[in-house]
């Protein structure tokens, strides 16, 4: 069955044991986290206790499906029920769970993390959602009046009062990621303390602006060949505590907006036009940055650049490499190719 938001928080309340498996995917991974942990716990509140959970790769076990099997099947004499926490769930995992899972007298929960590339049409997800013993949950960017209510929500956790106009400021600093609105609320509980309120000046003060043009500044920077701006920009973005991975999603979209410029181009705009139809009115200070990144960069440029970038956030994920470093190698890689076909525009 499909699981969405009410769905989840109802379960959450009054857990439905007739439910055997729950499947997160999507990418808002600081939402799918925020609910794995939710579920879990309604299993056991300790989710440190190794007799209450256990944790799985399917990467790792894929070869070994008996493992899977032998974890979600085996009962504790120290706790109740148990939970599995599986990850990285393919397609492949869903002619395992049928071998099994249905026909099991297991009281266990298994908790399935998917892969980044699932979506609806995966035939995991299809599976999930077809099933009335099993669920599936769509984790993607908070937007709107999902936004506004995951935000409520986590102030009314920390009971924290506020002014209407304090509230609309934050809501309009917060990002799509559920993760980093999470940080920065936390920060803004620490900052006002026992009083449990805070005001304009308070979330201006202590909250990162996830709209800023600093995310902007670092793409235009980047794609335009400016390294000594790029590197400044990352190390600050770094040190606001932004992840690695949310930096290079924006490169990421940045590209898009390019590629959907230089169609535009070839179907007869012109480069300023395609720019105005593309890119943000309110950066109308970047259409000659923006212009000339879609003259120097040529498509096959743009796609294997969204190959490095496709890589750096696998490798930020799948690998012990340090992730900063990672980051670091990926902009100084995008900043020399654009620095040989890019004509300089300054800020």
């Amino acid at each position: 069955m499909i699981f969405k938001t009410v769905q989840a928080d109802n379960y959450c309340k009054r857990p439905d044991l007739n439910i055997k498996a729950v499947l997160f995917y999507g990418s808002n991974e600081g939402l799918i986290s925020e609910y794995m942990q939710k579920f879990a716990k309604t299993v056991s509140e300790n989710l440190q206790d190794p007799f209450a959970i256990a944790e799985l790769d399917w990467e790792e076990i894929k070869g070994d499906v008996g493992a899977l099997i032998s974890e979600y099947s085996a009962q504790s004499l120290m706790v109740g029920r148990r939970v599995v926490i599986l990850k990285n769930g393919t397609d492949d995992l869903a002619k395992v769970l049928q071998g099994f899972i249905e026909t099991s007298k297991s009281n266990s929960l298994l908790l399935i993390r998917g892969c980044e590339n699932l979506n609806t049409h995966s035939t995991l997800v299809s599976y999930f959602n077809g099933e009335s013993f099993l669920a599936a949950m769509a984790c993607y960017d908070d937007r709107g009046k999902d936004l506004v209510l995951s935000i409520k929500q986590m102030l009314a956790e920390n009971k924290l009062t506020y002014s209407q106009e304090a509230f609309e400021l934050l809501c309009s600093m917060m990002s799509n990621d559920r993760k980093f609105n999470s940080n920065e609320i936390d920060k803004l509980v620490t900052y006002v303390g026992n009083s449990r309120h805070f005001e304009v000046d308070d979330v201006r003060k202590v909250i990162y602006d996830a709209s800023a043009s600093l995310v902007d500044d670092l793409c235009f920077s980047v794609f335009s060949g400016l390294k000594v701006q790029a590197l400044k920009i990352v190390q600050y973005m770094l040190g606001e505590g932004i992840e690695e991975v949310k930096i290079i999603r924006s490169l990421s979209r940045h590209i898009n907006m390019l590629l959907e410029a230089k169609s535009l181009v070839e179907q007869g705009l012109s480069a300023t036009d395609a720019v105005k139809k593309t890119l943000s009115r309110k950066l109308f200070y970047r259409y000659d940055m923006a212009e000339s990144q879609i003259k120097g960069w040529t498509r096959e440029r743009l796609f294997d650049a969204s190959y490095l970038l496709y890589n750096a956030e696998k490798d930020c994920k799948t690998t012990d490499l340090p992730t900063e470093d990672v980051l670091s190698y990926l902009v100084l890689t995008l900043v020399s190719a654009a620095a040989k076909q890019v004509k300089a525009v300054r800020f």
